[in-house]
């Protein structure tokens, strides 16, 4: 199959505007390297319906206690960890809900592992010591579309009856053979032959913040667009959720800092508490019985 010659694949293309640009000024270089990046946004408006699919799908799956599972080899693999990591202090997730799984483990976010993403029998072990299951939804992240460890995750989540995405940026490629919803960002050849931590990296950066932030706003992980799971673990998060408090109850900072306090630094229970007049159990309740929506648990 085409697919499988690597000199064929999009992502291998030379790009002609910079053939020689290692003869460019250094501005030269960097306006064509802003001026390819622009090529993303198009790519990306391109897929806009197969991302909300998606999302309809990773939705689904966390509402019925599911896990959404990223899996990838080096910057892909990345990228996957950075997004399911960044979805704790974001949304108030941890690894029960979004997990980022590299090739090579995580001595791989650091430094390259040999030969980890040809490993194809590592992501089965992988996805078996985190018991992922038929009630989880996968998603594959490569820039070619074929990386074989990506190929065999995909594989053995079909075998399990579990719900499948491929994230590439190619058109024709094997992932997108087996999994249940593709995402092809063809964002065309990079401005360095063959270095998809360019244009394909942040193409897959921009779709993952889509995947996790659409999901978690539809499953009610945010109050208008403010993130009230947000998770206050350091001083800039604990300053915006007390800022929340005041903007949305109208109220002064120290009468927000105490309600935080009492809701147990939860933005979403200090609302409640304060909007229907209850304590922090009956907030609790409250948004327990509403499925932790908390404009369905203000109108109960």
């Amino acid at each position: 199959m085409a697919h499988n010659n690597v000199k064929n694949l999009l992502t291998e293309q030379r790009n002609n505007l910079s053939t020689n640009i290692d003869q460019m000024s250094i501005l030269e270089m960097v306006q064509l390297m802003n001026h390819e990046d622009q090529n993303i946004i198009n790519a990306i408006a391109n897929v806009t319906k197969s991302i909300a699919s998606a999302v309809d799908m990773i939705a689904e799956v966390i509402q019925k206690g599911g896990r959404l599972v990223y899996i990838g080899a080096g910057t892909s693999g990345r990228l996957g960890v950075l997004d399911a990591s960044e979805c704790l202090p974001t949304f108030g997730v941890g690894e029960e809900t979004v997990i980022g799984i590299i090739a090579g483990g995580d001595q791989a976010l650091r430094n390259p592992v040999e030969n980890a993403e040809d490993n194809r029998e590592a992501v089965i072990t992988d996805l078996q010591n985190i018991n992922f299951n038929h009630k989880d939804i996968l998603c594959a992240i490569a820039a070619s579309g074929r990386t074989p460890y990506c190929v065999s995750g995909l594989e053995y989540a079909k075998q399990l009856g579990a719900k499948t995405i491929a994230l590439a940026c190619t058109e024709y490629n094997p992932m997108f053979e087996i999994s249940d919803t593709n995402i092809p960002i063809l964002v065309g050849a990079e401005v360095i032959t063959g270095s998809t931590r360019l244009k394909a990296g942040s193409a897959q950066k921009m779709v993952l913040n889509m995947l996790t932030t659409c999901s978690m706003i539809k499953i009610g992980k945010t109050y208008g667009n403010l993130m009230v799971d947000v998770k206050p673990t350091n001083e800039k998060l604990h300053h915006r959720a007390v800022n929340m408090l005041a903007t949305i109850l109208d109220i002064d900072d120290e009468t927000a800092e105490d309600l935080l306090k009492s809701a147990h630094n939860h933005v979403k229970t200090a609302i409640l508490m304060y909007l229907k007049s209850v304590n922090y159990d009956q907030a609790i309740e409250l948004l327990a019985n509403n499925q932790s929506r908390l404009s369905e648990a203000l109108k109960d």
